[in-house]
């Protein structure tokens, strides 16, 4: 065991962790030259594609060190924005030790902190790292004051590499072996196993990725669930090489995979403690706190025949991505769907591209929205996430929104623009300091359904691509909420109705009243779209109808055989919009969601 090193790279996004885990497996020779390409460990499309890392991996190297000993290091490669923040505490629980990834010409960014945070939650070993030395912009030698300074890390053990280049690399894994402890645990005492994520594999059922705290595990043995009480035989047991091995046993301080046959995506719980059935350790391993979803929006199929594919489409990722939560929901416009919840608005564009790409399914969506705590007269209170059970406003004593503590690292020149930008999205206590010269650290408190939307994209824009942000969560303060309705030809639709602040909703509403004109074609009837909270009108806008030329056969004679024409015409249009029904196609509703962005 001393020969182990199980390790976790962390950093904030783009700081270069997908990189340097593809020069580390090239180091210990883990893929031919030929074989190898950028981003190798992640293997989605749309991670490839968005340059960005949405599930962590794990690959085991075998490296063999300057002394010439042997080591088997495990590294567990995580994602870096704040959506996935999930997914990085769950590869954390897995290590002994974790590489702080820091850009050279960026310095210490608001994530490196979280994650950071992360990592000493666990007792983990840290070795910080400075990477892109090779930039023409890169200031290692400030870096590593940054780092010694605000993060109160030994400057002696910093490393500092070039992912891209393959400079300093082959240092750093030594700094692994040397720095960062060997697993602690006894392969004779009784089976432990922590499940620290799961794949499905529709050819093999649910792979499992467990890290071994005590005992061994082989094939042919019985093995039982501790969470849901579910027994399993052991089929097969191995590492993560490239590609994934077979090995004829796992012991304790090693990472791996368990094939056990298990078809029912529910049972395997991230967190759940694995254990002989015969005999059982004595208490579960302490699993993972849940996580809080902040963004909720229903998803529904575009045709209804999709609704059973959706259903086990759902399910299989679910088993993928635990952070995901969904319960049935049914709409009067679109039919039945899911109301699901989701870490942030990443998280749901991410969730919906694998859903229409994997499973091959076209969806729409309902404005996202967060949690409100409603206070009724009567001294009840309701949780609503959802506008179609938002209760009558008369019965209403007030309405409590989420609000969350913002950190924002900004180089000092753009502090007036992301000052006014809190401002307009209702921000409080603002506070900031200088943690280095040129620098600023700005915390804000927002509501939370104004960052969800476009205040990230809007950051970045106001600070060119410098400001980094995180958040968390931290309370619930009464806000003055109304309900904005959306009317198509008088009715309602309630897949476009949206909790907003009073001083909002007539700018939201014109938005939306002005992209569905552009998207609901013209009828043989004129269609009045609105915006309504309560009993006032905020906006209306008019889509004007398709008229036929009635008195092209009169041509001269007295006006009033066309007018006898026009009013005639008049009334049977009058006559239409009585009955007709307007159908809402599908971009429509797309483009009211992308009217907030």
């Amino acid at each position: 065991m001393k020969n182990i090193r199980n390790f976790s790279v962390v950093a904030h996004i783009d700081h270069g962790k997908s990189t340097l885990s593809d020069r580390m497996i090239q180091l210990c020779g883990l893929v031919a030259d030929r074989d190898f390409q950028d981003q190798l460990l992640d293997s989605m499309d749309i991670e490839r594609e968005r340059g960005i890392t949405i599930k962590s991996q794990t690959v085991c190297l075998p490296y063999t060190a300057q002394d010439g000993q042997e080591y088997e290091l495990n590294l567990v490669d995580t994602p870096g924005h704040v959506d996935f923040s999930y997914e990085v505490s769950r590869a954390l629980s897995s290590c002994e030790g974790a590489l702080l990834l820091v850009d050279a010409a960026q310095g210490i960014e608001a994530q490196t902190l979280a994650n950071l945070y992360l990592a000493m939650e666990n007792d983990l070993e840290i070795v910080p790292v400075i990477n892109k030395i090779d930039l023409p912009a890169a200031e290692p030698e400030q870096v590593a004051l940054e780092i010694e300074e605000d993060l109160g890390l030994d400057s002696e053990i910093t490393q500092q590499c070039s992912a891209k280049t393959g400079e300093g690399v082959a240092d750093i894994l030594e700094a692994i072996v040397e720095y960062l402890p060997p697993p602690e645990g006894d392969p004779d005492l009784p089976l432990e196993a922590l499940i620290f994520d799961a794949n499905y594999d529709p050819y093999r059922g649910t792979v499992i990725s467990v890290r071994i705290m005590n005992g061994t595990i082989k094939p042919g043995e019985q093995i039982i669930f501790m969470h849901n009480k579910v027994e399993y035989r052991v089929e097969e047991v191995g590492q993560f090489l490239l590609p994934k091995t077979k090995k004829k046993s796992l012991s304790a301080g090693q990472i791996g995979y368990i094939i056990a046959g298990v078809k029912t995506v529910s049972d395997t719980k991230p967190g759940d403690t694995i254990t002989h059935k015969e005999n059982p350790c004595a208490t579960p391993l302490p699993g993972f706190k849940e996580v809080q979803q902040v963004v909720f929006s229903s998803i529904y199929p575009i045709t209804s025949d999709d609704y059973e594919d959706l259903t086990s489409a759902l399910e299989k990722l679910k088993l993928n991505d635990a952070s995901l939560t969904y319960q049935k929901d049914s709409s009067a416009a679109l039919g039945f769907g899911f109301r699901c919840g989701f870490l942030g608005l990443l998280h749901l564009e991410v969730v919906q591209e694998r859903l229409e790409r994997e499973f091959d399914i076209s969806l729409i969506l309902t404005v996202p929205s967060v949690k409100y705590l409603v206070s009724l007269q009567d001294g009840k209170e309701v949780v609503v996430d959802n506008p179609t059970y938002f209760p009558d406003p008369g019965t209403i004593d007030y309405i409590k929104e989420p609000f969350i503590k913002a950190t924002i690292l900004i180089p000092e020149r753009y502090m007036g623009a992301v000052m006014s930008l809190c401002m307009e999205r209702r921000g409080e206590n603002t506070h900031y300091h200088y943690p280095m010269p040129g620098r600023i650290e700005f915390t804000c408190e927002l509501p939370l359904a104004e960052v969800i939307y476009d205040f990230y994209d809007k950051l970045k824009s106001v600070t060119q691509g410098y400001g980094s942000f995180d958040y968390a969560l931290i309370d619930y303060r009464q806000s003055d909420l109304v309900k904005l309705d959306i009317l198509v030809n008088s009715e309602p639709v309630d897949a476009l109705s949206q909790l907003t602040h009073r001083q909002r909703a007539r700018e939201r509403g014109m938005k939306a009243c002005e992209s569905l004109k552009e998207e609901i074609p013209r009828q043989m009837f004129k269609i009045d779209i609105q915006a309504a909270s309560g009993g006032s009108i905020f906006s209306r806008t008019n889509i004007s109808a398709l008229r036929k030329d009635v008195t092209a056969k009169c041509y001269g004679g007295d006006i009033s055989r066309k007018r006898k024409l026009l009013e005639k015409q008049k009334a049977g249009k009058k006559r239409m919009k009585t009955v007709g029904n307007v159908e809402i196609p599908q971009q429509a509703f797309l483009s009211v969601l992308k009217s907030d962005q």
